[in-house]
Formats: structure tokens, C-alpha cells, sequence
């Protein structure tokens, strides 16, 4: 009998190790707003950015800063990467809690840039709201 309950506790531990491995192996794949903006500027994806965007957002493109609506802000960054064709986005820095900034360095047809984008909590959900291109 003894030996019957080690065998149980033994089975029921490993079930239970089993879907808590389960658990945290899909926590790590469902991306939030900061992880699917990184992997839309790795794409050049205005429409994965747009999704995104804030209702006015303020792009700096090689040093011309202005704020503008989300339709603006999509067609200047729909022609910004029509332009600049992406090869690579490497992320340095990140940081935040209740907004989130990413600085990285991105690679493209056209040049180098220090990209810096800043989300902000807006009601229940985060907002895109500051994109910065500097040419390194």
C-alpha cells in the first residue's frame, strides 16, 4: 500500500510539473505591444506599427521632427521604409514599467539609424506615440 501511494505522489508531481512547464513554455510565446512593435520595425511592417500608433505621434526622421495624425504618421513611415529597405534591427536598450522606450540600431538600404520609439499606457491598452530615426 505504502509503495502504491509513493508510485501516485510520484505520478501526480510529474503531471503537475508537466503542465506548469506547459504553462510558462506558452506564456513566453504570446508577444505584447512592446515585443510586436520590435518585431514590426525588424520587418519595416507599417501596418504591424500601426496597429500601434497613437491618434498623434510625433516622428523625427533624420533631425525634421513634427507630430502628426495616425494616417500622417502611416504614410511617412510607409514611405521612410519604401525608401529604406530594413536588413536588420538589433535592440540595446529597453526600459520602462507603466511606458516602455526601445533604442536599437537599425540597418537599411539606406543607411544606419539609432531608432527609438516610446509606448505610453493610454486607457487599457499601450500606444505608440514617439518614433525617433537618427542617421549614425
Amino acid at each position: 500500500m505504502k509503495k502504491l501511494l509513493i508510485v501516485l505522489g510520484v505520478l501526480l508531481g510529474g503531471i503537475i510539473s508537466a503542465f506548469t512547464l506547459s504553462a510558462s513554455s506558452l506564456n513566453n510565446t504570446v508577444a505584447g505591444p512592446f515585443e510586436d512593435v520590435v518585431s514590426a520595425i525588424k520587418q519595416g511592417d507599417v501596418n504591424g506599427l500601426s496597429r500601434y500608433l497613437d491618434n498623434n505621434v510625433e516622428i523625427n526622421i533624420g533631425g525634421k521632427a513634427n507630430s502628426y495624425s495616425k494616417a500622417q504618421a502611416e504614410i511617412i513611415l510607409k514611405d521612410f521604409f519604401s525608401k529604406n529597405q530594413v536588413k536588420s534591427f538589433e535592440l540595446v536598450h529597453q526600459g520602462g514599467e507603466a511606458s516602455k522606450f526601445g533604442i536599437g540600431t537599425l540597418t537599411t538600404s539606406g543607411g544606419n539609424y539609432r531608432l527609438s520609439f516610446f509606448l505610453q499606457k493610454k486607457g487599457g491598452s499601450m500606444v505608440l506615440n514617439e518614433l525617433r530615426f537618427e542617421s549614425k
